[in-house]
C-alpha cells in the first residue's frame, strides 16, 4: 500500500477503511486501531509503530490534552458516523509512514476525500460554525 499527502490517496484510504471495518467483522475480529493497521501493513504494525500511530491520533485529536487517548485495543466506531477518530487516525498514519509531523498532513484534502468516500454521511465539521452572508444594512431613518 502507498501512502502519498494527497486527496486521491486520502479517498483510497476512508474506502480501505470501511472495507477492512467490514472484513474484521466477517472474522468476527474486534474493528480496533492495531488489527486496522495489522491487515493494512502486516509484519510491518509492530508495537511500536502501533504505540506512534495511536500517540499521534490522540495529540491530533485533542491538541495535546490526553483526555480521551486512542489505545491500539479500543474498538473504533463506523466510519461513515463518527468521522472524527478515524480522520485523526489516518492523519496519524499518515505522518508516520512519511516521516512527516501530524500538522504537515493536508486536512482540507482528507476532509474533502471524507466526502467524497461517503457522500451521505455525517459531515466532519459538524460544530464548525457557518459563515453567515452579510445582509444589505437598513438606510437609517431619516433618509427613507
Amino acid at each position: 500500500m502507498t501512502i502519498e499527502n494527497t486527496q486521491e490517496c486520502f479517498v483510497k484510504l476512508w474506502r480501505q477503511l470501511e472495507r477492512t471495518r467490514r472484513l474484521l467483522g466477517g472474522q468476527y475480529k474486534r474493528y480496533s486501531v492495531r488489527n486496522v493497521l495489522r491487515v493494512w501493513f502486516g509484519y510491518e504494525a509492530t508495537d511500536d509503530f502501533v504505540w506512534e500511530v495511536c500517540r499521534m491520533a490522540t495529540l491530533g485529536l485533542n491538541n495535546g490534552n490526553d483526555d480521551e487517548p486512542i489505545y491500539g485495543n479500543d474498538i473504533l466506531p463506523l466510519p461513515s458516523l463518527y468521522p472524527r477518530k478515524h480522520r485523526e487516525l489516518l492523519r496519524a498514519i499518515v505522518a508516520v509512514k512519511l516521516g512527516l509531523s501530524i500538522r504537515k498532513v493536508s486536512l482540507p484534502a482528507l476532509d474533502a476525500a471524507y466526502s467524497i468516500a461517503f457522500p451521505n454521511s455525517t459531515s466532519i465539521n459538524v460544530y464548525k460554525k457557518k459563515k453567515l452572508k452579510e445582509t444589505p444594512s437598513l438606510p437609517p431613518r431619516g433618509e427613507e
